[in-house]
């Protein structure tokens, strides 16, 4: 629920506060709409019990739009303002140089405030403030994050997440520094970075899931500034959208003089589109574009496919994970169309452990049926059989590709079952025609999933790796999150496609790319 007083009592203590740079040097700091609206949202927001909502918050915006003066005044909030007793803020960033620009914004914030001046003891030589009358500290922290373990904190300013080495001073520092505390809160802005593999585009890729309601944590408040990946980085519109102090603290025409620069030299074009834009420039792009995928959620009547040929893929996943079963039913002479019916299992013990853990509502899925369970924490390889068992008293499956990995004994039995078992390898060969052409017949709109949202779920997830010759399969290393159902669907579809004629439709017509 919402706490106006207690929103308001944030604003007015920033309000109180100073600019330090500048031309905006002594002027009071009015917050801005959207400065007002993440200071507002994260403390205005509380649980029952009356203490806040959100413990994290992430703030990605691009540089110049007064990241260090905001995080400096949230510092302060936090350690004079937040009524907490012995209070314990860090400042944390890659070095302790960079952690020292918030802190020194902050010093200079207090200089201007006689009411902050006279109640707080500065120890510069080791970037630390004390607020007396709550015995509170603000300081400064090194990179070493070993040295970091048992600190109570109440608060951490988490500056440039993108430029951390390695995740292991974030881990030190939220995960379980502030469980003797009631409120703490992990404060974390930066700009964009370069490093899909990083603890900053972990984060960042939680706050999108988030923004996008792909995911739901209510103890985390995402706010992301820039532009999309397809945006046009020379359109003047698009600053704006990335850019909420344009025109307040960013002057437009030296954003036009440095974009004119980036045009006349590539080499400066993604440092622009980084710093300005807040654009993840070194990327690797989700593979299937989630309009296309949608626009394919035309329902599959259950009732005509029975009887009906099809063609399944099998991904077991590990005996604690994901197991998924795909049915794919190719086109009949009446109808264009694959048609996709997907099925999929966890283990019933650790559903709650993996809704809490992943933020994914796997227990809405299975109160929907479109998730199943099997008995105890492991998945009952029998359980999924038996059901297998009974779609092939439905459905005419001429096929189950499967990967070879860890499948030996299920082949074995769905073998003893009566069914044809097709042994499917992972690699470039066997993996690019399908996936190449799951993109293409989704492009044409001529493959139906009924809007199957575990399915579109991991489609969402799926990155691609590619080779030097092009081809192109799905990176479970590299995806954000679980594709078992994708790939399992790939696999039906290449059976389904060698089996539409006696020859092959990849030898009938060669191989097609999506530049064709």
């Amino acid at each position: 629920m919402y706490d106006e007083a207690k929103a308001q009592r944030a604003v007015s203590f920033i309000n109180c506060l100073k600019h330090t740079k500048g031309q905006w040097r002594g002027v009071p700091f009015d917050l801005l709409p959207w400065q007002d609206k993440i200071i507002r949202d994260i403390f205005g927001n509380v649980k029952e019990n009356g203490y806040r909502q959100y413990n994290t918050a992430y703030i990605e915006i691009p540089k110049k739009n007064g990241k260090s003066e905001l995080a400096a005044a949230v510092a302060l909030l936090m350690t004079c303002g937040d009524n907490e007793w012995g209070a314990e803020v860090y400042g944390c960033a890659s070095d302790r140089q960079q952690a020292s620009i918030v802190f020194d914004v902050a010093i200079d914030m207090i200089d201007q405030c006689p009411a902050l001046k006279k109640r707080i003891k500065p120890i510069i030589s080791v970037k630390r403030i004390v607020y007396k009358p709550t015995n509170s500290f603000y300081q400064v922290l090194s990179a070493e994050a070993y040295t970091k373990h048992g600190l109570n904190v109440h608060g951490v300013i988490f500056d440039e997440l993108h430029a951390q080495p390695n995740r292991e001073l974030y881990d030190v520092m939220t995960k379980g520094s502030g469980d003797a505390r009631t409120q703490p809160l992990f404060f974390l802005i930066t700009t964009a970075g370069t490093d899909r593999n990083s603890i900053c585009y972990e984060v960042h890729q939680k706050a999108d899931d988030i923004l996008r309601g792909k995911k739901n944590d209510p103890t985390f408040y995402p706010v992301i500034y820039g532009i999309n990946d397809e945006d046009d980085w020379t359109d003047e519109a698009n600053w704006y959208k990335a850019n909420p102090s344009l025109g307040h603290t960013i002057d437009i025409e030296r954003v036009r003089n440095a974009i004119q620069s980036a045009k006349e030299n590539p080499a400066e074009e993604n440092i622009f589109r980084q710093l300005r834009l807040n654009q993840w420039v070194k990327q690797s792009v989700r593979w299937m574009p989630m309009d296309v995928w949608d626009k394919c959620s035309f329902a599959v009547d259950i009732d005509k496919m029975k009887g009906r040929e099809c063609y399944a893929g099998l991904d077991l996943s590990s005996t604690n994970d994901i197991t998924a079963f795909v049915l794919i039913f190719p086109p009949i002479p009446t109808d264009d169309k694959y048609y996709v019916l997907p099925f999929f299992w966890i283990p019933e013990d650790n559903l709650k452990l993996r809704v809490r853990r992943d933020h994914v509502p796997y227990d809405i899925w299975k109160k929907q049926d479109f998730l199943k369970t099997t008995e105890g924490n492991v998945i009952h390889y029998g359980f999924i059989e038996s059901f297998i068992e009974e779609l092939g008293k439905k459905y005419n499956i001429k096929e189950i590709a499967f990967d070879r990995w860890g499948a030996v004994q299920m082949v074995q039995n769905l073998e003893g079952l009566g069914f044809t078992v097709v042994p499917f390898g992972q690699g470039y060969k066997d993996m690019s025609p399908p996936t190449k052409e799951l993109m293409k017949v989704a492009l044409e709109q001529k493959i139906v999933h009924g809007a199957h949202p575990v399915l579109s779920w991991m489609m969402d997830n799926v990155y691609v790796r590619t080779d030097p010759a092009g081809n192109i399969k799905p990176d479970k290393e590299k995806s954000t999150e679980k594709i078992d159902g994708v790939v399992a669907l790939i696999m039906a579809l290449d059976r389904a496609i060698r089996h539409e004629s006696k020859e092959s439709v990849y030898e009938k017509r060669g191989m097609r790319s999506l530049l064709d």
